[in-house]
C-alpha cells in the first residue's frame, strides 16, 4: 500500500536531525489537511452539529485539533499564539464548541492562524529544543520539539480518523484528500457492505452453535 503521505522512505543510517523534523512536520502537515478536507462542502449546521452520543461534531474535531497544535507549539516553548484560546479548565469542552456568533468561515480561518502559528514554531526551532507542558505533571512535563510533534502527530491522525467516520455517516463522502482517495478503484460500495454484514451474521451464527 503506497504510504498515503508520500515521499520516499529514508535509510535509518542516512538519517539527519532536519530529516528527522521534515518527516514528522510532513506527517504532522498530511493529518491536519486530511482533518480540514472532511469539513469541506458543509454548511454551518452539518458543520456543527453533534454526530455522536458524545457530542462530536466535524468543526469541533477541527478547532479542538488547532487549539492543541497553538498550545504545544505556542506557551510549551514560550511562543504563545497572540489570540484568545478556549478556556479548557472552565469548560473542558469548550474546544470542541465554536460560539454560534463565530461563523464557520470564521473559525477556519481561525484554525489556520493556529496552524500557521505551530509550523513558524516547528520552523524556527531545532529539533532538541526544549519545552516545558504546564498541563502535564511531574518530569514528563519536560519535552523536546521531538516529543511535541510526535504527540500532534498522534493526537491529529486520531482527529483525522474519527472526522473520517463522521463525515462518511454524515453523507457518504469518504477518503483521504482531494487529489488521492486511497481507495480502491472501482469498488461496489453496496456488494462490499452487503458482504461484511453478511460475514457478520455468519460468525454470530457460528457462535450461537458453539454455546
Amino acid at each position: 500500500m503506497p504510504d498515503p503521505i508520500g515521499s520516499e522512505p529514508v535509510r535509518s543510517d542516512t538519517l539527519r536531525t532536519d530529516t528527522v523534523k521534515d518527516d514528522l512536520h510532513r506527517y504532522l502537515h498530511g493529518a491536519r489537511d486530511a482533518l480540514r478536507f472532511k469539513i469541506d462542502g458543509l454548511g454551518e449546521l452539518d458543520a456543527r452539529r453533534s454526530l455522536t452520543p458524545t457530542g462530536l461534531s466535524l468543526l469541533g474535531l477541527v478547532h479542538h485539533t488547532a487549539v492543541c497544535a497553538a498550545e504545544y507549539f505556542g506557551v510549551v516553548f514560550d511562543r504563545p499564539f497572540p489570540e484568545p484560546t478556549p478556556d479548557v479548565d472552565a469548560d473542558p469542552h469548550a474546544d470542541f464548541v465554536v460560539p454560534s456568533e463565530v461563523s464557520l468561515e470564521d473559525a477556519l480561518a481561525y484554525v489556520d492562524r493556529a496552524w500557521a502559528h505551530a509550523d513558524a514554531t516547528i520552523e524556527a526551532l531545532a529539533i532538541d529544543a526544549e519545552g516545558t507542558v504546564p498541563w502535564w505533571s511531574g518530569p514528563r512535563a519536560r519535552v523536546t520539539l521531538h516529543q511535541a510533534m510526535v504527540h500532534m502527530i498522534a493526537e491529529a491522525h486520531r482527529h483525522a480518523g474519527h472526522a473520517d467516520v463522521l463525515r462518511e455517516g454524515l453523507d457518504g463522502s469518504a477518503g483521504l484528500r482531494p487529489d488521492s482517495t486511497n481507495l480502491p478503484e472501482g469498488t461496489d460500495w453496496a456488494e462490499h457492505v452487503a458482504r461484511v454484514d453478511r460475514v457478520a451474521r455468519e460468525a454470530a451464527a457460528r457462535a450461537t452453535e458453539r454455546t
